[in-house]
């Protein structure tokens, strides 16, 4: 198969679904000889902030000098982004490589049938095998207990921050959510959280407790020094970081928004806990966390109007893009929200969060089978109702103008068209999952 067929193969395992479980990679792995354990791995779960989490792991233990693999997901405009390695997606030739040894395999009699996201985590297990990487960061795609990246055991494992999502597969509270992110919690190993809600807290102390983990928890283990002020939206801005006694000033990441602060401190305090041979020294980390890019998490865009594009996809989020939004209004004339969501997403805590920050509300469909119609969502909630994003984008720069700001979000599939729009990219066909 050439990469085309590659992307095709995989995305017809669509079919099978979301089946939470280890069981089938785990047999999986030991056909192949086990590749996760080829380097030793950090595992990140959480409801939102892990992507952040992970890439900024990465990207330091990259800046101390070590070949560092990443697997996050998903991906926002081709395949190949969900496994870099020395911080930059793998090639197309080898993701090809890769994935015609892996059907032969998979085909053959008494292997496991691997769903879409089964088969992606074994993929990138070999890739960074084949690689000889040094160390792997490895970003949990739902939930945490049963989800296929959980078959490793880690140096370390960090939970972030803690919402409701994907209630319907990890449970209706924050303490069953935070029951399924605490599963990755292995027996030993040392466990960063960024998560402040008592609720969650006292699910992931127990499980920490029972496990013999060592648990670090933000502002208590470790914390943001925020000098009496909260941190502002702007990307750039001075932090300092308590790790233990230890205490690093004037650390610098150049993602926006006012919650990278606590993202920032769970990396580092997940950084210093690594050990000896792992170490990471403060130049390496103030140049690693420098280094950072993130896309769509809101990245603004240059231009006339300019476009913010963010990930928000829960009320969680939803609530920080917000803030930040509230910081930045009177750098734009007018702002338009061009919002699109998946039909299982709660739209109305969403809107009810942005719509005070914006002045004009577009809705488009994301090129997904999940994707919620825009008409219906324009009928509950008012707004002008635009199916196709190419168009719902042009309209929405219109109504913006030059001076203006576009807001995308919603669904970081609807994101991830109005970003590729926006700056001319090659994608790969969308993904239903």
């Amino acid at each position: 198969m050439q990469y085309r067929e590659c992307i095709e193969y995989l995305y017809s395992l669509e079919s099978r679904g979301i089946s939470p479980g280890l069981s089938r990679v785990q047999k999986a792995l030991a056909l192949r000889g086990d590749p996760q354990r080829a380097y030793p791995c950090v595992l990140v779960a959480g409801t939102n902030g892990k992507g952040s989490v992970a890439t900024s792991i990465a990207t330091v233990l990259q800046a101390a000098g070590h070949k560092v693999g990443l697997y996050t997901s998903p991906h926002l405009h081709r395949l190949v982004e969900r496994f870099q390695i020395a911080g930059r997606p793998v090639s197309e030739r080898a993701l090809t490589r890769e994935v015609n040894a892996l059907r032969r395999f998979v085909e053959t009699r008494g292997t496991p049938q691997l769903t879409f996201f089964e088969l992606c985590t074994l993929l990138a297990f070999e890739l960074f095998r084949s690689a000889r990487c040094d160390v792997v960061v490895l970003e949990v795609g739902l939930g945490g207990r049963l989800d296929a990246t959980n078959v490793v055991r880690p140096l370390v494992s960090v939970i972030t921050s803690i919402a409701l999502d994907h209630t319907d597969r990890l449970g209706p509270t924050v303490a069953h959510v935070a029951r399924e992110k605490a599963g990755i919690i292995k027996p030993g190993v040392p466990v960063v959280v960024g998560e402040r809600a008592a609720d969650a807290l006292r699910v992931i102390r127990a499980r920490a407790r029972r496990q013999g983990a060592p648990l670090y928890t933000i502002d208590r283990e470790f914390s943001v020094l925020r000098g009496g002020e909260p941190p502002s939206a702007r990307a750039g801005e001075p932090l300092s970081v308590r790790v233990g006694t230890r205490r690093i000033d004037k650390l610098r990441t150049p993602l926006n928004g006012a919650y990278q602060a606590d993202n920032l401190a769970c990396a580092v305090a997940a950084l210093l806990s690594l050990p000896p041979r792992l170490a990471v020294d403060e130049r390496s980390l103030r140049r690693g966390l420098l280094r950072v890019r993130w896309p769509g998490r809101l990245e603004l865009l240059a231009g006339a109007p300019a476009v913010l594009c963010d990930a928000a996809h829960n009320p969680h989020a939803a609530l920080a893009l917000a803030e930040h939004l509230a910081r930045i209004r009177g750098d734009y004339t007018r702002s338009v929200l061009l919002f699109g969501a998946m039909r299982d997403k709660d739209h109305a805590s969403m809107l009810d969060l942005l719509r005070p920050h914006v002045d004009a509300l577009i809705f488009a469909r994301a090129h997904t089978p999940r994707a919620e119609s825009a008409a219906l969502l324009a009928e509950r909630y008012g707004g002008e109702a635009i199916e196709r994003v190419p168009d719902a984008l042009v309209r929405a720069r219109k109504l913006a103008g030059k001076r203006g700001l576009i807001i995308a979000c919603g669904s970081i599939f609807l994101m991830a068209e109005v970003r590729a729009r926006a700056l001319a990219l090659r994608t790969d066909p969308l993904i239903a999952l």
